[in-house]
């Protein structure tokens, strides 16, 4: 079974997004071995400065880095833009390959560029979602690609 592990900066404050993320969890969980990794998010201070902020995607992209297993698909605005078939098609290529297929969503303030050359890099959209959002959102593609491949009516 394909291990699909979810790589995301920073915890779900709200009881909400938790919620959400679980349920697809719980949907997940006989489609794939599923796992979250929720790593710490860089503290920085009110009104980071760009080099404060690089630095911080660094610290970051280093523990990122030793989250990833197999392909590595990291998620950014200026990213390949994909529909759901297209997710269920790089579901079904990391099924053809043994190992794993990783997802990472970052911080509110991204990824770092060693982050983003790691893999493949994709766009949920031209529009900004905040990463609690994005992460709910991710994982209902990865529910729907799943069902796009075993032909389920989910996806209509």
């Amino acid at each position: 079974m394909l291990l699909v592990r979810l790589i995301c900066v920073g915890k779900l404050k709200e009881a909400y997004w938790r919620q959400a993320v679980a349920e697809y969890e719980k949907r997940l969980g006989g489609l794939c071995r599923f796992e979250l990794a929720e790593l710490p998010e860089a503290r920085l201070p009110q009104d980071p400065t760009p080099g404060q902020v690089r630095q911080a995607l660094e610290r970051e992209g280093g523990q990122i880095l030793g989250k990833i297993a197999g392909t590595a698909y990291p998620l950014c605005i200026e990213g390949e833009q994909t529909d759901s078939p297209g997710i269920a098609r790089l579901l079904e290529g990391a099924m053809e390959r043994p190992g794993a297929v990783s997802f990472i969503i970052g911080s509110s303030f991204g990824l770092s560029q060693e982050v983003k050359r790691k893999g493949r890099c994709l766009s949920m959209s031209p529009m900004t979602f905040p990463h609690q959002l994005a992460r709910v959102m991710l994982c209902e593609q990865l529910y729907r690609g799943f069902q796009i491949l075993r032909g389920a009516r989910y996806h209509k």
